[in-house]
């Protein structure tokens, strides 16, 4: 019986997110994603011109989300956009892991990627986010706690933690807070 084109894609997306969080997105070939698939390289062509056109279709939500965040937390400043800033990474974090672990697999090559077409400029939505985080602080040690958030946050979702998903929650929050010298509800 043959797929849907929708099916196709769909599994030719879940393939690749797979195997570019387990191997790499260098170390996945579209061959690799075809076999995977159970379809032949032409196949998959069809669906996407190429890899890239592969990995913007995954991450694009993560974009939109995080462009999204921005825009809740450009109204807001000190405690308010801190506590904000937090919640929504810390939500983000735990809803895209596969994604951001794609992301850390072969963090040198996607911070050296061109601007893509439809993707939100991801180096200024994160500076803004650090903005937010260290409530528009200029303070030069605010913005290393900042840093430390984000990646902190995003590493630690990304990873296997044998943590249930609210204590991870959670604690995410409480050492984003403590980190940023934010008092712990």
């Amino acid at each position: 019986m043959t797929r849907s084109a929708t099916t196709m894609r769909a599994d030719i997306l879940e393939s690749a997110a797979r195997l570019f969080a387990t191997v790499g997105f260098r170390g996945t070939s579209l061959q690799d994603i075809a076999s995977d698939v159970g379809c032949s390289k032409a196949s998959l062509l069809y669906h996407f011109t190429n890899k890239d056109a592969i990995l913007t279709e995954l991450l694009s939500p993560v974009g939109r989300e995080l462009a999204e965040l921005e825009e809740r937390l450009a109204e807001l400043d000190g405690d308010e956009a801190a506590r904000a800033a937090v919640a929504g990474l810390v939500e983000l974090s735990l809803r895209f892991r596969r994604e951001a672990t794609i992301l850390i697999h072969d963090l040198d090559a996607m911070t050296s990627r061109p601007e893509v077409p439809d993707m939100p400029d991801m180096k200024a939505l994160t500076e803004r986010l650090v903005d937010a985080l260290t409530s528009r602080s200029g303070d030069p040690r605010a913005r290393v706690w900042g840093w430390m958030v984000l990646v902190g946050v995003t590493l630690t979702s990304a990873s296997d933690l044998a943590v249930p998903e609210e204590t991870l929650r959670a604690e995410l929050t409480r050492g984003a807070l403590r980190t940023l010298g934010r008092p712990i509800d």
